[in-house]
């Protein structure tokens, strides 16, 4: 046979090979497009969330938003500033809400609610780290002219939060208090038999999640808008991971909250986007964290201020187990465990006047 007359594999191959490659880039084009969150809806815009909260900007351009309630700030006492927890806002405060009003004025406490980098009227952070809100809340203090001590106070991934306080500003703190506050599987002081066995305890469907969160947090906003798999629970209010005390609490905050108020506590948190609110939380809270809460010093060697840790034992969000863990090796904090509580501690009756009152009771 003459040359010409031949097959010509090469050829068939090089066809195989350009449909594989156009294939290949399709889908890599598709699933970057899914994988890639959209920009964030911007406040102030003509199709924006609307600004209607007294905000102050911080030294990169954000801003930060903020509510102050409790005594006035010139005649207070204590000066408080109180980080919302996960898919909350500013408006989610316990001590505004929950707290006796005659203790609050007893106690000279006044309170600075913010919303956290994303939510609410608070510019996200692209930028932001474990690191980063601590200094934020820094500079709110500065800009609020609170002086140079204040407390901090945060519930649920706010009160993980407030670890970062202890370990980037402990010199400007009067006392701290994290309240149910979330925990990283992944804190390398966590005994492994331990976070092991709580970690198979978690719904399969939030273990996935938080792998996504910690190994893959370029994934974190496609893995929980996808369809194929049940996502995160706590985005969908999953009953497994609320408390009889949780459910009753909820039913109360809902059901006496006029419509107005009720839709804002609603919209409010998420209304610049699930993904700088929700997801970037989830990536930061079970991320690589550059230090664990263990290691951290006590911040009042000289005993001029505490730090105070609280807890419900039928907490279904935070594994108490891993709490009391972290409470016995870090012996410069006070833990509280309240039997038959909930995540939903703070709102819980009394709890919020016990918080204050163990807060405060040592102020000069």
């Amino acid at each position: 046979m003459s040359q010409a007359s031949q097959p010509q594999p090469t050829s068939s191959s090089g066809i195989f090979n350009k449909i594989l490659l156009a294939i290949s880039v399709g889908f890599s084009a598709w699933a970057y497009l899914k994988a890639r969150p959209p920009p964030p809806k911007t406040l102030g815009s003509p199709n924006g969330p609307a600004i209607t909260s007294p905000r102050i900007k911080l030294r990169d351009g954000r801003h930060l938003a903020y509510e102050e309630s409790g005594v006035p700030k010139e005649t207070a006492k204590s000066k408080i500033i109180f980080v919302h927890g996960f898919s909350n806002s500013k408006h989610y405060h316990p001590f505004a809400t929950s707290a006796s009003p005659e203790l609050v004025k007893e106690l000279g406490a006044y309170f600075v609610s913010i919303d956290r980098p994303g939510y609410g009227e608070s510019d996200p952070d692209p930028n932001r780290t474990v690191k980063s809100l601590a200094l934020d809340i820094e500079e709110l203090a500065d800009q609020l002219n609170l002086g140079p001590k204040f407390y901090v106070a945060g519930f649920s991934m706010g009160g993980q939060v407030i670890w970062s306080c202890l370990k980037y500003i402990p010199h400007r703190l009067a006392g701290a208090v994290l309240i149910s506050p979330a925990i990283n599987f992944w804190w390398s002081n966590l005994p492994f038999n331990l976070t092991n066995e709580e970690y198979s305890r978690q719904l399969k469907r939030d273990q996935w999640s938080l792998r996504v969160a910690h190994h893959l947090p370029w994934l974190t906003y496609w893995w929980n808008t996808q369809t194929w798999f049940p996502v995160f629970s706590v985005l969908r209010g999953h009953p497994a991971r609320i408390s009889p005390t949780d459910r009753e609490i909820f039913s109360k905050m809902f059901s006496a909250a006029d419509p107005v108020k009720l839709n804002i506590l609603r919209t409010h948190p998420k209304q610049q986007g699930d993904f700088e609110s929700l997801h970037r939380d989830l990536n930061i809270t079970f991320g690589k964290w550059e230090f664990d809460p263990m290691d951290i010093e006590n911040p009042f060697p000289n005993n001029d201020g505490k730090v105070h840790l609280w807890m419900g034992d039928d907490d279904r969000i935070v594994p108490v187990t891993l709490q009391r863990y972290i409470a016995e090796q870090v012996k410069w904090v006070n833990y509280h465990e309240v039997t038959g509580a909930g995540h939903t501690l703070p709102y819980a009756d009394g709890v919020a006047d016990d918080i204050l009152k163990s807060l405060l009771k040592d102020q000069s």
